[in-house]
């Protein structure tokens, strides 16, 4: 038998947020609120203020708006964004061999991994932010390079500044320079005399610098008080350079990330190396990281990539064709096969229902999955709260579900599958 491909869950970073893609994502997949009010608790616990209502409200925000808002705004952003789009894959039974974050996104890594809970890793992003303002250091900036490591490193010494340094290399033609906004200026002045290009990196704070170096013993302290659980799946640190073990102290680890580089194309190279790791999937805002997948490996690896939360040039999401791809709905023997298709797709032959379900079996297991864990919740919630019981002649339709978001979900799924517009799936229409 041949081994199958690896599949590496890559978790982005600064900038990786497209909330045109995010809002798509949030009519049509009940985790994105769920996982958004969970951290809507820890943005009131440390900020007064509710993430959700900056993300979802009337205007559909970008990068640029959360730039200008508070710090912690866009860095929650990113990070809820990375583990919503990780619990749809996980719920349409999608799976990952290696979990790889990129900066801000190793802590999304660690969650989806279940070494912090959601909410804890939401701390971590909150801490991160609040340790890095209350210590007053030199304002900075970061800046992506045309060029390779070593000729950058040569550019720094060249400026003479030990703040400034390489952030990231992310290839071969890319590296990410930190700094103090003087010796930036300067070092970019010196690129474009040399011809070598650059671009301004949507971050708030000059990660990975020296500047920082102050605020690693207050963040790693912090970190050190949350509850940390073994990991269940594999997480490779591009800033280690290894994969985490089972007695890190991961808030000392995270803490180092203030002032060390992230050597993304080296931690592919490694992974790609190590055996059949030809698949990716951008656990995320964006499809920036699997593009420079591309780049490291070469036209030669040929690698498979999938993004989840952007919207392609037919403004469909990349999680439809992420869940397609590497979902894996629960297998059907022909009973159970006959029995969904009865309510689902009446009028579909058993060869178009297994086509049918191997498409959309995985999103309808992830409703499935959601309503229950909101039904069980309701009831526990004690009297005058629960969700409706089943009546002891037998359940009552739409028990404990919400009639419009169930209908929603079905008309979509009918539209996609028969090629019809949703309009013409109404209440009343024979399905």
């Amino acid at each position: 038998m041949v081994e199958r491909a690896k599949v590496i869950a890559l978790f982005p970073g600064q900038g990786a947020f497209d909330g045109a893609a995010l809002a798509a994502a949030y009519r049509e997949y009940p985790q994105i609120k769920r996982v958004f009010d969970e951290i809507d608790t820890v943005s009131r616990e440390f900020f007064s203020r509710d993430l959700s209502k900056v993300l979802f409200g009337d205007v559909t925000p970008e990068m640029e708006k959360l730039l200008a808002d508070d710090a912690w705004v866009s860095q929650l952003a990113i990070y809820g964004s990375s583990l919503a789009a990780w619990q749809i894959l996980a719920d349409g039974g999608a799976e990952a061999d290696v979990l790889v974050g990129h900066s801000l996104g190793e802590i999304a890594a660690l969650v989806a991994a279940q070494a912090f809970s959601v909410a804890d890793g939401a701390r971590i992003v909150a801490h991160r932010v609040q340790v890095i303002e209350r210590q007053g250091l030199a304002p900075g900036r970061m800046a992506a390079l045309s060029a390779d490591g070593d000729r950058v490193r040569a550019l720094i010494d060249l400026i003479g500044d030990e703040l400034l340094s390489v952030a990231t290399e992310n290839h071969d033609t890319q590296t990410v320079v930190s700094g103090p906004r003087d010796a930036m200026e300067k070092a970019l002045a010196v690129s474009r005399q040399l011809g070598i290009s650059t671009a301004d990196i949507s971050s708030p704070f000059p990660f990975h610098t020296p500047i920082l170096a102050p605020a690693v013993p207050v963040f790693a302290g912090l970190v050190g008080k949350l509850d940390q659980r073994p990991l269940r799946t594999p997480v490779y640190s591009p800033v280690l350079g290894r994969y985490y073990e089972p007695d890190d102290a991961l808030g000392e680890l995270l803490a180092e990330h203030f002032v060390k580089p992230v050597r993304f194309s080296a931690a592919v190279r490694h992974l790609h190396g190590e055996g059949r790791a030809e698949r990716f999937v951008e656990v995320g805002g964006k499809a920036v990281l699997t593009k420079l997948v591309g780049k490291v490996l070469g036209s030669g690896a040929r690698p498979a990539t999938w993004s989840t939360l952007s919207l392609g040039g037919d403004g469909k999401l990349g999680l439809t064709a992420a869940l397609a791809d590497l979902g894996t709905p629960a297998e059907l023997d022909e009973g159970k096969a006959r029995t969904l298709a009865a309510v689902f797709a009446p009028d579909a032959g058993a060869a178009e229902f297994a086509e049918f379900w191997a498409a959309f079996g995985g999103q309808l297991v992830g409703l499935g999955k959601e309503r229950l864990a909101e039904f069980r919740a309701g009831r526990a919630q004690g009297a005058g709260q629960a969700a409706p019981r089943a009546a002891a002649t037998g359940p009552k339709p739409g028990a404990g579900v919400e009639r419009g978001a169930v209908a929603d979900a079905i008309r979509s799924i009918y539209a996609a599958a028969l090629e019809y517009p949703e309009e013409v799936f109404t209440e009343d229409v024979l399905l």
